[in-house]
């Protein structure tokens, strides 16, 4: 079990939202860095699928604070083909868009990019869970992630702002959520 400890292309990702994220950065961070650990303990990936989770992954909520909303999944995937379309190849745009859309699919997804959106989605789901839902994983190496970046509060500030939105919309309670 190797855990990656730092991961240098997240943080040269996300250093640019750390004003549009603010108190909430280093929560978010760590809960990007737990999912990615997640997902590369689950399969092992070759570097082009890691490089593809990275970039989901540094976007996957972003929308949480771009458009202030728990509505965040249509607004977080403008940033990651804006990134894609300034560093890497679009050609994955479709790839980390099914990624990011999908990854609160509450069943297994089962479509064009299946590997890795399943792997994206499943990965999200360990440390959104808290590790409740392991799909295999050993506790221990959830314990060890978890060790690694803790929670910094990321979970109790999406409960905040879920209990704001229940307030406004109690018709439409976890909009991210798909079936």
């Amino acid at each position: 079990m190797q855990i990656a400890e730092s991961i240098p292309m997240l943080d040269d990702i996300l250093a640019p939202w750390r004003d549009t994220i603010g108190a909430d950065f280093q929560g978010y961070r760590n809960h990007v860095s737990r999912m990615l650990n997640f997902c590369f303990l689950l399969r092992d990936c070759s570097e082009e699928e890691r490089h593809k989770h990275i970039i989901a992954g540094a976007f996957h909520d972003i929308g949480i604070w771009v458009n202030n909303t728990v509505d965040y999944v249509p607004p977080s995937i403008p940033p990651a083909v804006a990134y894609l379309e300034e560093h890497d190849p679009q050609a994955w745009s479709d790839e980390i868009t099914l990624m990011i859309s999908e990854h609160h699919k509450m069943r297994a997804y089962q479509s064009e990019y299946q590997p890795l959106v399943e792997l994206f989605r499943q990965g999200d789901l360990v440390d959104f869970s808290c590790g409740a839902v392991r799909f295999g994983l050993p506790k221990n190496a959830i314990r060890a992630v978890k060790g690694a970046y803790p929670n910094a509060g990321f979970h109790k500030g999406l409960m905040k702002k879920a209990g704001k939105w229940l307030l406004k919309h109690p018709l439409n309670p976890a909009p991210m959520m798909k079936w």
